[in-house]
This record gives C-alpha cells, sequence and structure tokens, in this order.
C-alpha cells in the first residue's frame, strides 16, 4: 500500500499577544492539521523576535550574493512547504509591521521573483497559500467601502500571487473584538473545516 504524503504546512503568525483570537486560530489550525499527519512548522515572528528592517547591509549582502543567516533560514521553510498559511490581524487597513519586513526581507529578489526578458518573473510556483485575518472591523463597513478587495489586490495578488504561490482562500474574520462568543467559535470552525482532509 503506497503510503500517503504528508503536506508540509508553514505558518506564518504574527499578533503580539498570545491570548489574541489570531493565536487561537493559529493553535485550532495547526492542531487540526497536526491530527490529520501532515506536517506543520509554526513561525511566530514575535515570538521568534523577527528583525523586519530591510537594512542597507541587507541590500549589500544580496548584491554580493551573500544572504543574511536569518533570511536564509526562513526562505529554507518557505522552499519545503508545499502550503504556506498566514495568520495575522488587519491592523489600520494592512498587516502588522511585523509581517510586512518578514516579506520585504524574505521574498527577496532572486528568491521569490526576478526580472526576465518579458517582465518579472515567479519563482515559488506550486505552492498554495491561505490568508487568515482576524478584524475588529465590522464587515458592515470594510466591504461596501471595497477594503475586501482591495486586500485581495495588495496582499493575494499584489505580493503572493506575484511571487507564484497561489492563494486558495482568504477569510476575512471581522468584528472579532465585539461579536460573541459563539459566532468567534463559528469562526474557527469555518476556517478549520477548510483544511480537513
Amino acid at each position: 500500500m503506497q503510503k500517503k504524503y504528508s503536506m508540509k504546512n508553514l505558518i506564518l503568525f504574527a499578533h503580539p499577544n498570545p491570548a489574541s483570537f489570531s493565536a487561537g486560530v493559529k493553535e485550532a489550525v495547526s492542531e487540526l492539521l497536526k491530527s490529520q499527519g501532515e506536517e506543520v512548522i509554526v513561525r511566530d515572528l514575535y515570538g521568534i523576535n523577527f528583525e523586519p528592517r530591510l537594512s542597507a547591509q541587507d541590500f549589500q549582502s544580496f548584491q554580493q550574493g551573500n544572504i543574511p543567516a536569518d533570511i536564509a533560514a526562513e526562505q529554507g521553510f518557505i522552499s519545503q512547504s508545499d502550503r504556506i498559511i498566514i495568520i495575522f490581524p488587519t491592523w489600520w487597513s494592512g498587516m502588522p509591521a511585523i509581517l510586512k519586513g518578514y516579506i520585504d526581507r524574505v521574498l527577496s529578489y532572486g528568491f521569490a521573483y526576478k526580472m526576465g526578458a518579458n517582465g518579472p518573473e515567479a519563482l515559488l510556483k506550486g505552492k498554495k497559500a491561505v490568508i487568515i485575518t482576524p478584524q475588529g472591523t465590522p464587515a458592515e463597513i470594510y466591504e461596501p467601502n471595497g477594503f475586501y478587495k482591495s486586500f485581495e489586490l495588495t496582499q493575494d495578488i499584489g505580493i503572493f500571487n506575484y511571487c507564484g504561490i497561489e492563494v486558495s482562500k482568504h477569510f476575512n474574520l471581522a468584528a472579532v473584538t465585539s461579536v460573541d462568543e459563539a459566532t468567534r467559535k463559528s469562526y474557527i470552525e469555518q476556517v478549520t473545516s477548510f483544511f480537513k482532509n
């Protein structure tokens, strides 16, 4: 009997509060995937104290073909993953600065994309992503004003699709700070159901 392939999941998590709803989502997704026999690596960007600032020294190292050790480590996790699950709160209509810095430094030229004869070339094809963004703002404010479409354009397409990563799903979990516990539980069930085999 052929052994079933174990999908390799990389969870990128960006929230400073371990008691946050975002952390609860991360734990629920991680536990489900592991229970299904899948491989899971969690990179808690606050927990590992990731340096988000893209420095002049980083640029110099890139130009010399020397990838800084912390960037090389994260690129290794991405290279080895089949699916990247990005969990972060929406703050000021965007992602936390630490995650934006991770993208700036880790999804670098020559690793995630390059310029070819016909323009940009994606280098991370074959990988999938799921984006999960708990938000304090109600959907009734975000959706009619085009924010969800904006998130899709700037995050799903502008970052991940640009690098060749197909975004399978983007969960916008609205008003998590004001909805009741039953609604928050339903959000987690909605997310975990997506990952069930």
